[in-house]
């Protein structure tokens, strides 16, 4: 069952207190969580990986495609769970929480880089000249 919208702000206005009052057991918290989920997801990716290796080899050797195409398919799976686990890992921002990618830092940082490297070139070819 959803929260209300009433609840949802409640419980915003708690975790920003308690990020307020104390930001490293927050974020202690919030780390422990999706670790233990990631490492949760992972198994479960690697394992499905394993038995679709399994069924894929079965497959082959009783030379019925449908199982061996069962199998890739759950092994193909299994890595991009795989995949996706690690590139969400807490440190990173992402659609949970933090900067989004290609947000308005990242493009100002782009433009300053860029201003930069035109600098350098406007001044070595004024040296050269």
């Amino acid at each position: 069952m959803p929260l209300s919208e009433h609840e949802q702000r409640l419980l915003e206005q708690m975790e920003r207190a308690l990020y307020a009052e104390d930001p490293k057991f927050a974020t202690a918290l919030e780390g422990a969580g999706m670790r233990s989920h990631t490492r949760r997801r992972t198994g479960w990716a690697i394992a499905g990986f394993v038995v679709g290796l399994v069924l894929l080899m079965t497959g082959v050797m009783l030379q019925a495609v449908w199982i061996s195409v069962a199998g890739f398919l759950l092994m193909l799976t299994g890595a991009v769970l795989v995949v996706t686990g690690w590139r969400r890992s807490p440190g990173q921002a992402g659609a949970e929480g933090g900067q989004p990618r290609g947000g308005r830092a990242q493009r100002q940082r782009r433009t300053k880089m860029m201003t930069r490297i035109e600098d350098r070139w406007k001044r070595r070819r004024d040296e050269q000249a």
